[in-house]
């Protein structure tokens, strides 16, 4: 009779993906997959075919839940501007651990050469400048909280560019005043409208506070 899993699949992706996410993928060898997985390589082998699938199945769960669900929540909790403002600031708090986001660093490792990678990388890229970035400018406009002069195509491509480069920057010994200059010219990239709305009360950041989701691109997926 064949053998049954002792784990749970969804589980043990999970950690692989942190895994290529602290050492990227050429640095992260069979046996720290093992290590981290808690499983033996036959098991691995038997269900993930081999180290490049499961690093594929590693970005796809790294877009789920690292950029489109945090991107919903952003959505959800923050006004548009704010949602936008919050991204970057989350960003810089995370710069600290000094691990980035995965597509930024897999777009720099892989993507040259490699289509398959380059495609899950594009499509997280395209989701973060349209479905967010330009999704809400243009929401913001409507509502009063952007000003109007702001071509919201040009201001979500630059504001995805922003975003590529603070990943980049963060995986460095940048300094403080570095990122938080990013932080400063996405704000002037989303002058105020001629309605500003009142900052929700959900948006306040309260002190030690755990967020459930950590950020990364999306995350610059």
């Amino acid at each position: 009779m064949p053998r049954q899993k002792q784990f749970t699949v969804d589980d043990v992706k999970q950690k692989a993906m942190l895994t290529f996410w602290n050492h990227g993928y050429h640095a992260t060898s069979l046996q720290d997959l093992v290590e981290c997985m808690g499983i033996n390589r036959a098991s691995l082998y038997d269900t993930f075919k081999d180290k490049y699938s499961l690093f594929l199945d590693s970005l796809y769960i790294y877009n789920l839940i690292y950029i489109r669900a945090y991107l919903t929540k952003q959505m959800k909790t923050h006004t548009p501007r704010q949602a936008i403002i919050n991204y970057f600031v989350d960003m810089v708090l995370k710069a600290e651990e000094r691990n980035g986001c995965l597509m930024v660093n897999t777009a720099l490792e892989l993507s040259p050469h490699d289509k398959n990678v380059a495609k899950i990388v594009d499509q997280s890229f395209h989701y973060i400048e349209r479905k967010f970035f330009r999704r809400m400018i243009e929401q913001g406009q409507a509502s009063g909280e952007i000003d109007k002069s702001v071509i919201p195509i040009t201001a979500a491509r630059t504001l995805l560019s922003l975003l590529v480069g603070l990943c980049v920057l963060s995986r460095s010994e940048a300094n403080k005043p570095v990122l938080q200059a990013i932080v400063s010219q996405v704000k002037s990239l989303l002058p105020l409208g001629d309605h500003v709305a009142l900052p929700n009360p959900v948006s306040r950041t309260p002190k030690n506070h755990n967020r459930d989701i950590p950020s990364g691109v999306a995350h610059a997926g």
